[in-house]
Protein backbone atom coordinates (compact mmCIF):
# COMPACT_ATOMS: atom_id res chain seq x y z
CA UNK A 1 0.00 0.00 0.00
CA UNK A 2 1.53 3.61 -1.11
CA UNK A 3 1.76 6.58 1.23
CA UNK A 4 -0.94 8.05 -0.51
CA UNK A 5 -3.10 5.18 -0.48
CA UNK A 6 -3.05 5.04 3.69
CA UNK A 7 -3.49 9.07 4.05
CA UNK A 8 -6.64 8.18 2.53
CA UNK A 9 -7.39 5.31 4.53
CA UNK A 10 -6.76 7.55 7.49
CA UNK A 11 -8.71 10.52 6.25
CA UNK A 12 -11.70 7.60 5.67
CA UNK A 13 -11.69 6.03 9.37
CA UNK A 14 -10.71 9.63 10.78
CA UNK A 15 -14.29 11.24 9.00
CA UNK A 16 -16.25 7.39 10.44
CA UNK A 17 -14.78 8.08 13.70
CA UNK A 18 -15.90 11.73 13.84
CA UNK A 19 -19.41 10.60 12.49
CA UNK A 20 -19.57 8.05 15.24
CA UNK A 21 -18.61 10.83 18.50
CA UNK A 22 -20.82 13.18 16.98
CA UNK A 23 -23.81 10.58 17.35
CA UNK A 24 -22.77 9.52 20.38
CA UNK A 25 -22.60 13.05 22.16
CA UNK A 26 -26.07 13.58 20.30
CA UNK A 27 -27.40 10.70 21.59
CA UNK A 28 -26.04 11.06 25.12
CA UNK A 29 -27.05 14.32 25.04
CA UNK A 30 -31.07 13.34 24.23
CA UNK A 31 -30.83 10.60 27.15
CA UNK A 32 -29.66 13.50 29.96
CA UNK A 33 -32.41 15.77 28.20
CA UNK A 34 -34.95 12.52 28.76
CA UNK A 35 -34.45 11.90 32.62
CA UNK A 36 -33.51 15.68 33.44
CA UNK A 37 -37.22 16.26 32.14
CA UNK A 38 -38.44 12.50 34.02
CA UNK A 39 -36.78 14.13 37.40
CA UNK A 40 -38.26 17.70 37.37
CA UNK A 41 -41.62 16.63 38.26
CA UNK A 42 -40.27 14.20 40.87
CA UNK A 43 -38.36 16.88 42.42
CA UNK A 44 -41.18 19.44 42.11
CA UNK A 45 -43.51 17.35 44.06
CA UNK A 46 -41.10 16.38 46.37
CA UNK A 47 -40.20 19.74 47.07
CA UNK A 48 -43.98 21.21 47.23
CA UNK A 49 -44.70 18.44 49.90
CA UNK A 50 -41.71 18.83 51.79
CA UNK A 51 -42.05 22.79 52.12
CA UNK A 52 -45.55 22.65 52.92
CA UNK A 53 -45.93 19.82 54.63
CA UNK A 54 -42.72 20.55 57.60
CA UNK A 55 -45.13 23.13 58.75
CA UNK A 56 -46.67 20.99 61.06
CA UNK A 57 -44.19 17.73 61.05
CA UNK A 58 -43.84 17.67 64.85
CA UNK A 59 -43.97 15.31 67.80
CA UNK A 60 -47.51 16.64 68.36
CA UNK A 61 -48.72 15.37 64.61
CA UNK A 62 -46.97 12.14 64.96
CA UNK A 63 -48.68 10.99 68.51
CA UNK A 64 -52.03 12.65 68.65
CA UNK A 65 -55.07 11.40 66.50
CA UNK A 66 -57.83 13.68 65.70
CA UNK A 67 -60.21 13.29 68.63
CA UNK A 68 -61.70 16.11 70.14
CA UNK A 69 -60.34 18.68 67.58
CA UNK A 70 -63.16 21.00 65.69
CA UNK A 71 -62.81 21.61 61.60
CA UNK A 72 -60.74 24.75 62.51
CA UNK A 73 -58.84 24.04 65.68
CA UNK A 74 -55.00 24.27 65.43
CA UNK A 75 -53.03 20.98 66.69
CA UNK A 76 -54.29 17.63 66.59
CA UNK A 77 -52.45 14.78 64.78
CA UNK A 78 -52.68 11.54 62.41
CA UNK A 79 -51.67 8.79 64.96
CA UNK A 80 -54.46 6.90 64.32
CA UNK A 81 -54.13 7.43 60.57
CA UNK A 82 -50.21 6.02 60.82
CA UNK A 83 -51.46 3.05 62.51
CA UNK A 84 -53.94 2.58 60.06
CA UNK A 85 -51.58 2.53 57.24
CA UNK A 86 -49.63 0.11 58.61
CA UNK A 87 -51.43 -2.32 60.07
CA UNK A 88 -53.98 -2.13 56.21
CA UNK A 89 -50.46 -2.75 54.83
CA UNK A 90 -49.31 -5.45 56.44
CA UNK A 91 -52.41 -7.37 56.34
CA UNK A 92 -52.44 -6.46 52.59
CA UNK A 93 -48.72 -7.79 52.00
CA UNK A 94 -49.52 -11.04 54.08
CA UNK A 95 -52.38 -11.92 51.38
CA UNK A 96 -51.12 -10.92 48.46
CA UNK A 97 -47.04 -12.02 49.21
CA UNK A 98 -47.67 -15.97 49.07
CA UNK A 99 -50.29 -16.26 47.18
CA UNK A 100 -48.24 -13.91 44.59
CA UNK A 101 -44.82 -16.23 44.62
CA UNK A 102 -46.88 -19.15 45.17
CA UNK A 103 -48.55 -18.33 41.50
CA UNK A 104 -45.02 -16.94 40.08
CA UNK A 105 -42.90 -20.12 40.97
CA UNK A 106 -45.99 -22.26 39.50
CA UNK A 107 -45.95 -20.34 36.39
CA UNK A 108 -42.06 -20.57 35.91
CA UNK A 109 -41.28 -24.06 37.46
CA UNK A 110 -44.42 -26.21 37.11
CA UNK A 111 -46.66 -24.18 34.19
CA UNK A 112 -44.45 -25.10 31.31
CA UNK A 113 -46.82 -23.18 29.07
CA UNK A 114 -49.75 -25.60 29.73
CA UNK A 115 -53.22 -24.33 29.57
CA UNK A 116 -53.92 -23.14 33.04
CA UNK A 117 -50.37 -21.19 32.88
CA UNK A 118 -51.88 -19.60 30.20
CA UNK A 119 -55.36 -18.81 31.49
CA UNK A 120 -53.37 -17.78 35.20
CA UNK A 121 -51.10 -15.72 33.22
CA UNK A 122 -53.92 -14.20 31.51
CA UNK A 123 -56.12 -13.19 34.46
CA UNK A 124 -53.12 -11.36 36.55
CA UNK A 125 -52.48 -9.27 32.92
CA UNK A 126 -56.29 -8.00 33.59
CA UNK A 127 -55.74 -7.75 37.30
CA UNK A 128 -52.93 -5.28 36.44
CA UNK A 129 -55.04 -2.95 34.70
CA UNK A 130 -58.10 -3.22 37.05
CA UNK A 131 -58.75 0.20 38.52
CA UNK A 132 -58.21 0.62 42.35
CA UNK A 133 -62.04 1.97 42.63
CA UNK A 134 -62.93 -1.64 41.03
CA UNK A 135 -60.73 -3.55 44.18
CA UNK A 136 -62.37 -1.41 46.63
CA UNK A 137 -66.17 -1.59 45.12
CA UNK A 138 -65.65 -5.84 45.10
CA UNK A 139 -65.19 -5.83 48.61
CA UNK A 140 -67.84 -3.13 49.29
CA UNK A 141 -70.26 -5.33 47.28
CA UNK A 142 -69.04 -9.17 48.39
CA UNK A 143 -67.66 -8.51 52.13
CA UNK A 144 -69.66 -6.17 53.43
CA UNK A 145 -73.11 -5.52 51.85
CA UNK A 146 -73.20 -9.18 50.83
CA UNK A 147 -71.90 -10.92 53.72
CA UNK A 148 -72.65 -7.74 56.04
CA UNK A 149 -69.55 -6.90 57.75
CA UNK A 150 -68.66 -4.01 59.31
CA UNK A 151 -66.13 -1.79 57.30
CA UNK A 152 -63.06 -1.96 59.01
CA UNK A 153 -59.19 -1.99 58.42
CA UNK A 154 -59.44 -5.79 57.09
CA UNK A 155 -61.73 -4.90 54.37
CA UNK A 156 -59.42 -2.11 52.91
CA UNK A 157 -56.78 -4.69 53.79
CA UNK A 158 -58.49 -7.40 51.37
CA UNK A 159 -59.12 -4.59 48.43
CA UNK A 160 -55.18 -3.64 48.90
CA UNK A 161 -54.33 -7.07 48.53
CA UNK A 162 -56.26 -7.27 44.91
CA UNK A 163 -54.34 -4.46 43.65
CA UNK A 164 -51.20 -5.83 45.30
CA UNK A 165 -51.27 -9.48 43.78
CA UNK A 166 -50.56 -8.87 40.24
CA UNK A 167 -47.35 -6.76 41.13
CA UNK A 168 -46.14 -9.51 43.19
CA UNK A 169 -46.82 -11.95 40.83
CA UNK A 170 -45.05 -10.56 37.68
CA UNK A 171 -42.71 -9.33 39.91
CA UNK A 172 -41.22 -12.58 41.06
CA UNK A 173 -41.71 -14.22 38.01
CA UNK A 174 -39.37 -11.83 36.04
CA UNK A 175 -36.74 -12.79 39.22
CA UNK A 176 -37.15 -16.60 39.00
CA UNK A 177 -36.95 -16.44 35.45
CA UNK A 178 -33.32 -14.78 35.82
CA UNK A 179 -32.01 -17.56 37.90
CA UNK A 180 -29.49 -19.25 35.33
CA UNK A 181 -31.09 -23.17 34.33
CA UNK A 182 -27.00 -24.07 35.18
CA UNK A 183 -28.14 -24.00 38.84
CA UNK A 184 -31.36 -26.08 38.65
CA UNK A 185 -29.63 -28.36 36.68
CA UNK A 186 -26.86 -29.00 39.07
CA UNK A 187 -29.22 -29.61 41.86
CA UNK A 188 -31.26 -31.72 40.07
CA UNK A 189 -27.64 -33.63 39.31
CA UNK A 190 -26.93 -34.58 42.70
CA UNK A 191 -30.25 -35.89 43.23
CA UNK A 192 -32.27 -32.76 45.00
CA UNK A 193 -35.76 -32.81 44.27
CA UNK A 194 -37.06 -29.99 42.49
CA UNK A 195 -39.08 -28.25 45.69
CA UNK A 196 -35.95 -28.27 47.30
CA UNK A 197 -34.24 -26.90 44.64
CA UNK A 198 -36.65 -24.12 44.37
CA UNK A 199 -36.75 -23.78 48.17
CA UNK A 200 -32.44 -23.88 48.03
CA UNK A 201 -31.48 -22.83 44.84
CA UNK A 202 -33.92 -20.35 42.80
CA UNK A 203 -35.51 -18.44 45.45
CA UNK A 204 -32.22 -17.50 47.66
CA UNK A 205 -31.02 -16.43 44.24
CA UNK A 206 -33.91 -14.21 42.89
CA UNK A 207 -34.33 -13.43 46.69
CA UNK A 208 -33.09 -9.23 46.31
CA UNK A 209 -35.52 -9.32 42.93
CA UNK A 210 -38.71 -10.63 44.42
CA UNK A 211 -38.30 -8.45 47.93
CA UNK A 212 -37.80 -5.04 45.52
CA UNK A 213 -40.80 -6.31 43.78
CA UNK A 214 -42.73 -6.58 46.96
CA UNK A 215 -41.83 -2.96 47.97
CA UNK A 216 -42.70 -1.98 44.82
CA UNK A 217 -46.36 -3.34 45.45
CA UNK A 218 -46.29 -1.98 48.70
CA UNK A 219 -45.65 1.46 47.39
CA UNK A 220 -47.79 0.89 44.61
CA UNK A 221 -51.27 0.78 47.13
CA UNK A 222 -49.83 2.49 49.74
CA UNK A 223 -51.19 5.92 48.73
CA UNK A 224 -54.47 4.27 47.56
CA UNK A 225 -57.49 5.68 48.46
CA UNK A 226 -60.40 5.07 46.61
CA UNK A 227 -60.51 1.66 48.22
CA UNK A 228 -59.64 2.63 51.77
CA UNK A 229 -62.85 5.64 50.96
CA UNK A 230 -65.12 1.88 49.97
CA UNK A 231 -64.25 0.16 53.03
CA UNK A 232 -62.53 1.74 55.80
CA UNK A 233 -64.64 4.55 56.40
CA UNK A 234 -63.64 7.63 58.20
CA UNK A 235 -62.61 7.90 62.17
CA UNK A 236 -60.86 10.70 64.07
CA UNK A 237 -60.40 8.42 67.00
CA UNK A 238 -57.46 5.64 67.19
CA UNK A 239 -58.72 2.11 66.56
CA UNK A 240 -55.37 -0.38 67.18
CA UNK A 241 -57.71 -3.78 65.94
CA UNK A 242 -58.39 -3.60 62.18
CA UNK A 243 -60.64 -5.70 62.88
CA UNK A 244 -63.24 -4.22 64.12
CA UNK A 245 -65.28 -0.97 63.15
CA UNK A 246 -63.97 2.26 60.99
CA UNK A 247 -59.66 2.85 60.77
CA UNK A 248 -58.29 5.41 59.52
CA UNK A 249 -55.48 5.68 56.94
CA UNK A 250 -52.94 8.11 55.89
CA UNK A 251 -54.34 8.71 52.39
CA UNK A 252 -57.90 9.18 53.92
CA UNK A 253 -56.38 11.35 56.65
CA UNK A 254 -55.17 13.27 53.65
CA UNK A 255 -57.98 13.53 51.34
CA UNK A 256 -60.21 14.63 54.73
CA UNK A 257 -58.37 17.65 55.97
CA UNK A 258 -57.62 18.52 52.00
CA UNK A 259 -61.32 18.99 51.60
CA UNK A 260 -61.77 21.01 54.90
CA UNK A 261 -61.92 25.06 53.85
CA UNK A 262 -59.15 26.52 57.06
CA UNK A 263 -55.43 26.90 56.32
CA UNK A 264 -54.81 24.61 59.62
CA UNK A 265 -56.48 21.27 57.59
CA UNK A 266 -54.43 21.96 54.46
CA UNK A 267 -51.59 22.47 56.45
CA UNK A 268 -52.21 19.28 58.29
CA UNK A 269 -52.72 17.37 54.82
CA UNK A 270 -49.57 18.07 53.29
CA UNK A 271 -48.03 17.00 56.61
CA UNK A 272 -49.74 13.97 56.32
CA UNK A 273 -48.76 13.32 52.84
CA UNK A 274 -45.34 14.08 53.91
CA UNK A 275 -45.77 11.13 56.09
CA UNK A 276 -46.48 8.78 54.06
CA UNK A 277 -43.94 9.28 51.57
CA UNK A 278 -41.58 8.63 54.65
CA UNK A 279 -42.87 5.50 55.59
CA UNK A 280 -42.31 4.38 52.10
CA UNK A 281 -38.97 5.46 52.02
CA UNK A 282 -37.89 3.95 55.42
CA UNK A 283 -39.76 0.37 54.43
CA UNK A 284 -37.36 1.11 51.20
CA UNK A 285 -34.49 1.17 53.04
CA UNK A 286 -35.43 -1.30 55.56
CA UNK A 287 -36.30 -3.75 52.38
CA UNK A 288 -32.72 -2.90 50.70
CA UNK A 289 -30.80 -3.27 54.08
CA UNK A 290 -32.97 -7.31 54.40
CA UNK A 291 -32.04 -7.64 50.79
CA UNK A 292 -28.64 -7.26 51.27
CA UNK A 293 -27.98 -8.69 54.67
CA UNK A 294 -29.57 -11.97 52.54
CA UNK A 295 -27.90 -11.58 49.15
CA UNK A 296 -25.44 -14.53 48.17
CA UNK A 297 -22.32 -12.31 47.61
CA UNK A 298 -22.45 -10.17 50.79
CA UNK A 299 -19.22 -10.33 52.08
CA UNK A 300 -17.21 -11.28 48.70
Amino acid sequence: MTLQQEAVRSTAIQRVSTGRRIKDHLVRGLVYLAFALAVVPLVSVLWLVISNGMARFDLEFLTHSMRGIGARDAGGGAYHAIIGTLEQVLLASLISVPIGLFTAIYLVEYGSGGRLSRAISFFVDVMTGVPSVVAGLFVLAFWILVLGMPYSGWAGAMALSVLMMPTVVRSAEEMLRLVPNDLREASYALGVPKWRTIVKVVLPTAFTGIVTGVMLAIARVAGETAPLLLTVFFTDSINNNPFSGPQMGLPLYVFDQAGRPNDTAIDRAWTGALTLILIVMLLNLAARLIAWWRAPAKGR
